[in-house]
């Protein structure tokens, strides 16, 4: 077993423990997303070895690189002598100049010298003759094309014959070409599966016929990485001549064909552990949601004790993933609202008694003159209700419990320290109303009377992409100093008879999102809208006003210990990153 294996094997619960969070779930080559930090810094050392000469032992017996290096110039100068080529100024690679020392019987050589490569360039955009969105086209690669580490299957543009003839004049880059960008996205290294042009910020590369391809595909990322690179407007990038400055570490050709095979069979080593991990998290993930599903889908008092005390039981192995402690959050305000989370008490006034009081008092509202006059909304069915509710709870439309719903306003707003400002729909964030920052009205307060904040106001997101409307935060800022937005609907509660906090974690439950926002769901000019007419009629379960205070407190008491336990995870996971950055490191390059 060589060092490294022995290295991969000794630490194998760092490696796969050091997770990033995001996954790939698609290997090495099908995705630029490593999913495991410790395994993505564990490929880095295999092929930082691999370019120091330190992941296979030389061998004595082999050509040394300076053999090598002494053919290819040689046939180089009789290409020039031919007229072939042009004769290259490359000056002499000083002992200042080189990044490390290599292993006896290795060179550093230029790029240009091992290989020819050529920029790409990018039509006129505003040509059509140029650009076709059939595939009979010729492909054309991108950046974004650009798949590291492994093949260009297939390109997002093409171009045509008119392109290919005016602008390029020439073949395209054959399958096999290895593909490297330049510009903004430094170093990001392909091997094209299919004939291709590219464009000015990638280049083809050639190498000489002496040169094992493979071992160059290998070493360039790192050595581009760093090369002169100077800083770009998103980026990095490298010119032409820090591009034919960049030094490559030029190994026998025999040892080049040893590292490949090794640094393939490693980097295969890699890709089953990843799988594997994935594979466990995606189980792991499977199993929590189904347990806690149990919860929400139990039938009876007993069936909730139960199925809640075989999660109990393995608490400590269930949740111990951010993903985990989230969909433990979730779970948690969806029992809240089902009346699953804290018990009830006989003495509390019933739903259907609050519901009128709440009807009652806005009846005299209007009388007052203080709210509009509002329609009635048609009874709930039972074909409408999500789930079965406890015997003194009541389903009822947002619109019966809310004192007032209104739009906010389409006013132009500035970058300035006076006025009123204004909430929108990115100062919403996780069920709360984020203030400061905002932009502002050339107006004072008294010039919105009807439309300023008092703490306690839910403001609803009516439009914007799919998963963004139906958000609600709560205000919970000073009375008469903000307002709001004309895609946002502020919704009011009457005082002391119903409570905001518990109508926006039940607007911000699973179920509701599922079976009142989704259904709604309508595009209009490229944007999801779900209006305050049919957020009226959206039905809410509705508890005790003691009740609704009650359940409350107890979501925020866990929320928070859910927020502690993920704090602790985090924690872990940095403390687990850092143990994979120092193995590296006692590695010693």
């Amino acid at each position: 077993m060589s060092a490294i294996q022995q290295l991969l094997m000794d630490h194998l619960d760092i490696w796969t423990a050091a997770d990033t969070g995001k996954k790939s779930g698609r290997g090495r080559s099908l995705s630029n997303a490593a999913s495991v930090y410790g395994i993505r810094k564990l490929r880095e050392l295999i092929l930082e070895l691999a370019v120091r000469g330190k992941l296979v032992p030389q061998d004595p017996l082999d050509e040394p690189a300076c053999e090598l290096l002494k053919r290819i110039l040689d046939e180089k100068a009789n290409l020039i002598l031919e007229g072939k080529i042009k004769k290259g100024k490359l000056p002499p690679i000083s002992d200042v100049e080189k990044p490390f020392e290599l292993p006896l019987g290795w060179e550093w050589v230029h790029l240009p010298v091992i290989c020819d490569y050529k920029v790409g360039k990018t039509p006129s955009t505003k040509s059509s003759v140029y650009w076709t969105n059939s595939d009979d086209g010729y492909n054309w690669v991108s950046i974004a094309d650009l798949n590291h580490d492994g093949l260009v299957l297939e390109t997002t543009k093409h171009i045509t014959a008119n392109a290919v003839a005016e602008v390029f004049k020439c073949d395209p880059a054959p399958s096999g070409t290895i593909l490297m960008s330049f510009k903004l996205t430094l170093g990001k290294v392909s091997i094209l599966d299919k004939p291709a042009f590219h464009n000015e910020a990638i280049i083809s590369i050639y190498p000489n016929q002496s040169i094992f391809k493979d071992f160059l595909f290998k070493m360039l990322p790192a050595r581009a990485m760093a090369g002169n690179s100077k800083s770009a407007i998103k980026g990095n990038t490298l010119n032409s001549e820090s591009i034919a400055a960049l030094l490559i570490p030029l190994a026998p050709l025999a040892e080049q064909h040893r590292i490949v095979a090794k640094v393939d069979e490693l980097m295969a080593l890699c890709d089953q552990m990843e799988t594997q991990h994935n594979n466990a998290t995606e189980a792991h993930e499977k199993l929590v949601n189904h347990l806690l599903g149990t919860l929400t889908q139990s039938q009876s008092a007993e069936e909730f004790t139960e199925n809640w005390q075989r999660i109990a039981t393995h608490f400590d192995t269930l949740f111990t993933t951010e993903t985990s402690i989230e969909a433990l959050k979730q779970t948690l305000l969806q029992l809240a609202v089902m009346g699953k989370l804290v018990p009830q008490d006989q003495n509390d006034e019933p739903a259907n008694e609050l519901l009128k009081r709440i009807q009652a008092e806005k009846a005299k509202l209007v009388l007052e003159g203080k709210i509009k006059k509002f329609k009635p909304l048609p009874l709930v069915t039972d074909q409408d209700k999500p789930f079965e509710l406890p015997p003194s709870w009541k389903w009822s439309h947002i619109g019966d419990v809310a004192k007032s719903t209104d739009y906010g306003l389409s006013e132009k707003t500035f970058e300035i320290t006076c006025g009123v400002p204004v909430l929108k729909m990115g100062d919403i964030q996780n069920g709360k109303v984020i203030l400061g920052g905002q932009k502002r009205l050339d107006k004072e307060v008294n010039d919105l009377p009807e439309l300023y904040l008092k703490n306690g106001d839910i403001l609803y997101n009516r439009t914007n992409s799919e998963e963004l409307v139906g958000k609600t935060g709560i205000y919970e800022g000073p009375d008469g100093e903000y307002t709001f937005a004309s895609y946002l609907i502020r919704i009011r509660c009457v005082d002391g008879l119903f409570s905001p906090r518990f109508l926006n974690l039940a607007m911000n439950t699973p179920l509701f999102r599922k079976t009142q926002i989704v259904p709604h769901l309508k595009q209009q000019c490229g944007q999801a809208n779900v209006n305050g007419t049919i957020m009226k009629n959206m039905i809410i379960p509705v508890p005790s006003f003691e009740e609704q205070n009650l359940i409350c407190e107890k979501i925020d008491e866990l929320i928070a210990l859910c927020d502690q336990l993920k704090v602790r995870i985090t924690k872990i996971n940095q403390l687990q990153r850092k143990l994979a950055d120092v193995v590296v490191a006692h590695v010693g390059i």
